[in-house]
């Protein structure tokens, strides 16, 4: 069982590697949030039907929790339609070091999730990990409305970590994602629709809405198959052995993997002071103090007994 949980635990690096290479697709793909996150969550919906077919997976699921499958997908559109909106307001950096912010709402929000008592030391290292995100990138006043929008996708990106935390223990990871996105990309569709009735060809499907230059296309494909498809399947699997709060924790390396890919890319327009790297040292010696801490300790929680193994 420990091999089982450190061979997940790497998993979840790669993928949060995969998920820091979003945001460069973020910056690289020239359409706007919402339009961006209704092509990425319909192509990656389409793929994992496609999986789902091929490896004859059932996709019947409770009423109840369909609802709560719909609930999530709302969540994780909005969660990417703020992450893409925070991007195009700033930029790669600040959106990734402020997403990060994730664990401390984690910390707050889990014990309401899962009825336990709130333990010290996880709101301890949620603080900290903000205290990193200072030291990374102190922004400026023009970013606000990136800033608010990181926030928002930050928090979103607890609640729907803490909700696949109890859909994991019941249902196949791609039955999971394909409601998810499927749910999400109906609502947006259903908005779009909605907008397009009202005359606001600003919001609504237009004629410009489908128009798509190649290389647009081509990021999507590698945004909905890679960075969506794949990754999303395989983060709620990896949650079916790691606890959310470790798993929101881990992710706060995104802003690390993220930043750093976005320094090779994009060259001086993300490069980084030294207080970055100073940041990125406490957010990296947070999650290696969590897993020794949860090991040492070996703390038995009853909502993941079953299926956790921290």
């Amino acid at each position: 069982m420990p091999n089982v949980k450190l061979q997940n635990y790497f998993h979840l690096h790669f993928i949060v590697f995969i998920w820091g290479f979003t945001a460069i697709l973020g910056e690289l793909i020239t359409i706007e949030a919402l339009p961006l996150v209704w092509y990425r969550m319909l192509t990656a919906t389409i793929f994992i039907f496609i999986y789902i077919k091929l490896m004859k997976i059932p996709l019947q699921v409770s009423k109840q929790d369909f609802y709560l499958l719909s609930f999530a997908g709302a969540v994780i559109a909005l969660h990417w339609i703020t992450f893409f909106g925070a991007i195009k307001a700033s930029n790669v950096s600040i959106t990734l070091s402020i997403l990060s912010s994730g664990a401390f709402f984690t910390s707050l929000l889990e014990p309401l999730f899962y009825k336990r008592k709130i333990i010290w030391y996880e709101v301890l290292f949620g603080l900290i990990v903000i205290g990193g995100l200072y030291i990374i990138f102190k922004v400026e006043g023009e970013y606000v409305t990136g800033i608010i929008l990181a926030i928002i996708s930050a928090f979103l990106s607890a609640v729907f970590s803490l909700i696949n935390g109890k859909l994991a223990k019941r249902h196949n990871p791609s039955r999971i994602s394909f409601y998810e996105l499927g749910c999400g990309v109906g609502l947006i569709t259903i908005y779009l629709l909605i907008t397009s009735v009202l005359g606001k060809t600003d919001l609504g499907f237009t004629k410009a809405f489908f128009i798509l230059s190649a290389s647009d296309w081509m990021y999507l494909m590698i945004l909905s198959i890679i960075c969506t498809a794949y990754a999303f399947i395989a983060s709620v699997k990896v949650m079916k052995f790691l606890s959310p709060y470790t798993v929101m924790l881990t992710i706060n390396l995104e802003p690390v993997y993220g930043i750093f890919l976005a320094f090779l890319i994009f060259g001086d327009a993300e490069q980084m002071s030294v207080q970055f790297y100073y940041g990125a040292a406490i957010i990296l010696a947070t999650v290696l103090l969590n897993g020794i801490f949860k090991n040492a300790k070996k703390l038995k929680r009853a909502p993941f007994k079953s299926n956790y193994t921290n």
